[in-house]
C-alpha cells in the first residue's frame, strides 16, 4: 500500500460514549483519575506505549498528571472493582 493511501486509511470505531468513559473514572487519593491501561484502550494504543509516551514528553504533562498506586491501593481497587477482580494476578508493586 502507499503511502498516500496509508494516510487516508482510518479505522472506524463505534463513538465513544459518556458512560464508556465515566465508568473509567476512579477516586484515588482524592482526585478522579483513569488508569493508564483504560487510557490506551480508548486511544488504541498499548499501555507500554502510552506509558512511553508519557515519560518522553513529560514537559507537556502538568507535575500531578500521573502517579503510581502504591500496593495497598492496587489491593483496595481490586477489591472494589469487579472488573479488576480477574486481572488480581497481573497486579503488580509498584517499582
Amino acid at each position: 500500500m502507499s503511502d498516500d493511501l496509508k494516510s487516508q486509511y482510518v479505522i472506524s470505531r463505534p463513538p465513544l460514549r459518556a458512560e464508556d468513559v465515566s465508568r473509567r473514572i476512579y477516586i484515588i487519593r482524592g482526585h478522579r483519575v483513569m488508569l493508564d491501561a483504560d487510557l490506551a484502550e480508548i486511544y488504541s494504543v498499548t499501555t507500554k506505549r502510552l506509558n512511553e509516551q508519557v515519560k518522553r514528553n513529560a514537559e507537556r504533562f502538568p507535575e500531578d498528571f500521573a502517579f503510581r498506586l502504591t500496593a495497598k491501593e492496587k489491593t483496595e481497587l481490586v477489591a472494589n472493582c469487579d472488573r479488576f477482580a480477574r486481572r488480581m494476578t497481573l497486579v503488580r508493586n509498584p517499582g
